[in-house]
């Protein structure tokens, strides 16, 4: 007999898998037919390294023009020639590598916040990285990651997802940490068990399910998942894959990644979160002058990415999936606004967020806090003015539907939206809470509680 539990996935025979190969899943996706549920998909791109944000959306009038250009001589985007700077207001500009996105940003599917950090939060990669990833700036004691305690916080979800989160990429990010649901894959293609020869694989997988199935820990329930996710890929991607409206990923890892996200929003699997990373970020050295060199072709991978992403997602209907979806891309922090001796910018503080989505409201938001020497923080960075957790809190609260801000982001109060996508304002629910795992309730151990709490 098929096992369901409420976070789980299909706790489903091979054979009865195996019986479906032929049929869309798209008829499991378990989405909001009942007007009850949130099915809501949430992106997050995390650009590793300390992406340089003042390079992508910087000044292009005024007196900060004036600071922008005196401190970066080489390495400024400059506002003329073959890879000036794409105008988008008054006050600022795309990096040319860009261009991408400009109809996206035009048709208000992008909304920009500059300025964005937190002054806990230092010039460490691996800090600064694990504080932001855990949802809380200063600390690192978390055994959970924010997107995690959403999920696991949510109560608009359906009873029973087949993948409710899905990691793209090699390893799972600390934003998912304790995520015993979360999907982890490098390559769909490539997505598969082996478990020996051909001939006998169907009665080892059974003998594997057999066994799983005998409890109910998170080991068993980890390896039901496995067995799972394993069957309904390996049955349903066999064909490849033909990304819609002509949309041209990137070749590189990096789009493909996107490709495979695209490909589980298209199985309708109920995906809710998923995560990919492109790293390179970091540099301190030969960044790129007058708007080329390597940042310009780094920065032209992710907006052909985020454009590719998109206009295969995009559509009407039942298939207008970017309508219920959102694509947040942020890095752990910005870089210095003075080039380095190395043609290069070294750590910094606040930087460029930027979030895509059919229900964004575009433009620029938040408090841009200028480029004289003592309006930058330390004498050296662009201040923050924004915390991350702001930007990321009105998306919980108005496309997900989740107002459980004390449980994803403990500690954090006075919920004040930007107005970055568009939605209903819930009262925000600042108490700490407690999140019960199934895994312990099912074992009877309900000391074993985890608390959102991280103090």
């Amino acid at each position: 007999m098929c096992k369901t539990t409420r976070r789980g996935f299909l706790m489903g025979c091979s054979t009865a898998i195996a019986g479906l190969a032929g049929a869309r899943f798209s008829n499991l996706a378990f989405a909001d037919t009942n007007g009850g549920n949130n099915d809501e998909l949430l992106v997050i791109i995390f650009l590793r390294g300390g992406m340089d944000g003042l390079n992508v959306v910087l000044p292009i009038d005024g007196s900060d023009r004036g600071f922008y250009e005196t401190a970066r001589p080489n390495i400024a985007v400059p506002l003329t020639g073959p890879n000036a700077a794409l105008p988008i207001n008054a006050q600022f500009g795309f990096h040319p590598a860009m261009s991408p996105l400009v109809n996206l940003y035009q048709d208000n599917k992008l909304s920009l916040i500059h300025a964005v950090g937190h002054d806990d939060v230092g010039r460490s990669h691996f800090d600064a990285m694990e504080q932001i990833e855990l949802g809380t700036p200063g600390t690192v004691s978390s055994t959970t990651g924010w997107l995690t305690r959403h999920v696991q916080s949510a109560n608009n979800l359906p009873p029973d997802i087949v993948m409710p989160s899905l990691a793209v990429g090699n390893l799972q990010p600390t934003s998912l940490l304790g995520d015993y649901d979360a999907v982890n894959m490098e390559d769909v293609g490539q997505f598969n068990l082996e478990t020996g020869p051909y001939m006998w694989r169907d009665a080892q997988r059974l003998a594997l399910r057999h066994l799983y199935e005998g409890d109910s820990t998170w080991l068993h329930v980890s390896g039901v998942q496995a067995l799972d996710a394993a069957d309904i890929i390996e049955l349903n991607v066999a064909g490849g894959y033909t990304p819609s409206n002509g949309a041209v990923y990137p070749s590189s890892s990096f789009g493909e990644h996107l490709r495979t996200v695209a490909q589980m929003v298209k199985l309708g699997l109920g995906l809710r979160v998923a995560t990919i990373d492109l790293g390179g970020w970091d540099t301190h050295n030969g960044q790129g002058n007058d708007g080329g060199g390597y940042f310009a072709g780094l920065l032209g991978e992710l907006a052909a990415g985020m454009e590719a992403f998109y206009l295969d997602l995009d559509g009407s209907g039942a298939n207008n999936y970017t309508s219920k979806m959102t694509t947040v891309v942020k890095s752990e922090f910005g870089r210095r606004l003075t080039q380095n001796a190395d043609n290069g910018s070294d750590h910094g503080h606040g930087n460029l967020m930027m979030v895509m989505s059919g229900n964004a409201t575009g433009g620029v938001h938040g408090t841009w806090p200028g480029l004289d020497n003592g309006q930058l923080y330390d004498g050296a960075d662009l201040a923050v003015t924004t915390d991350f957790r702001q930007i990321l809190a009105e998306i919980l609260i108005r496309r997900m539907g989740n107002p459980r801000l004390g449980v994803v982001f403990p500690g954090y109060q006075g919920y004040a939206p930007l107005g970055v996508v568009s939605g209903t304002d819930l009262p925000p629910d600042y108490s700490a809470g407690q999140i019960l795992f199934e895994d312990d309730y099912e074992s009877g151990d309900l000391s074993a509680w985890s608390s959102a709490v991280t103090g």
